[in-house]
């Protein structure tokens, strides 16, 4: 439940966090076509967000008035080793710059994921909507973005933004065909998250939870897209429990689209 009511009162520039990541770097190219030329994308020297003192510091001396929160540790496997690293990053990080927006009146849009779904849903079009209960966690990752949104959304000033993307190129040999998903390549995903970034900055997202994605498809499917000879493969085979169907339905951004296109 939300426990704050602060109305957003810094007029500062936009904070991006994972400038330097996978999505980070397509909304540093596509923020500023939309007008979004006052953007802040900060190394990890200037703002460190394992260490909650650096977030304070940084935000309270920059002013954003937006905080957009695409820094995540995505590895899933790998998570279920590095467990500390993991946490440190998707969790402390995200309650750091929750504290730090709520002190400066800042709005926030955390970038989360389709694995807080457990991923059973079967469907044939559409899947988990905004309104479904996410859990149980299939894994040590699902645990953290899900713990990530909690903070998230105990600011009011807040939007939890749902997505899923692949690098621009697939980069396996393998692919799953009996893992569903509406992800997309992220150079598709891209310019969808920046519209709702643009749109979140003007105030005209009257939702606390959204999900972006495209149609529903398997991982083998969308490989198949950018590398024609990529092979089949089963979940089964992964190092880590994955699920089978996390298609997200998209019904609410889709009527925001069009409303905006309306304006």
């Amino acid at each position: 439940m939300s426990t704050d009511s602060t109305t957003p009162t810094a007029s500062g520039p936009l904070l991006l966090t994972g400038g330097t990541g996978r999505l980070g770097r397509e909304l540093r190219a596509e923020l500023p076509r939309l007008g979004l030329t006052q953007l802040l994308a900060p190394s990890r020297a200037e703002l460190d967000l394992s260490n909650a003192d650096s977030v304070r510091e940084y935000v309270g001396a920059t002013r954003p008035r937006l905080i957009i929160h695409a820094a995540a540790y995505t590895n899933v496997a790998q998570a279920e080793v590095q467990r500390q690293q993991c946490w440190s990053a998707n969790v402390e990080g995200t309650r750091s710059l929750v504290s730090a927006a709520r002190a400066l009146g800042a709005r926030l849009l955390l970038v989360s994921t389709d694995y807080v779904f457990y991923g059973d849903q079967n469907a044939t079009s559409g899947g988990y909507r905004e309104s479904d209960t996410p859990g149980p966690v299939r894994n040590y990752y699902s645990l953290t973005k899900l713990v990530a949104e909690e903070a998230a959304l105990g600011y009011d000033e807040s939007l939890v933004l749902r997505t899923s993307f692949r690098p621009r190129e697939w980069p396996y040999p393998q692919a799953f065909d009996d893992l569903f998903t509406s992800q997309d390549y992220v150079d598709v995903i891209a310019p969808l998250v920046a519209e709702v970034i643009y749109r979140y900055d003007k105030g005209q997202v009257p939702y606390r939870v959204l999900h972006v994605a495209t149609e529903r498809k398997s991982v083998y499917e969308l490989a198949s897209r950018r590398a024609p000879g990529v092979a089949r493969a089963s979940r089964a085979g992964a190092a880590v429990e994955l699920p089978s169907d996390v298609t997200l339905n998209t019904d609410r951004w889709q009527a925001l689209r069009r409303r905006w296109a309306e304006a």
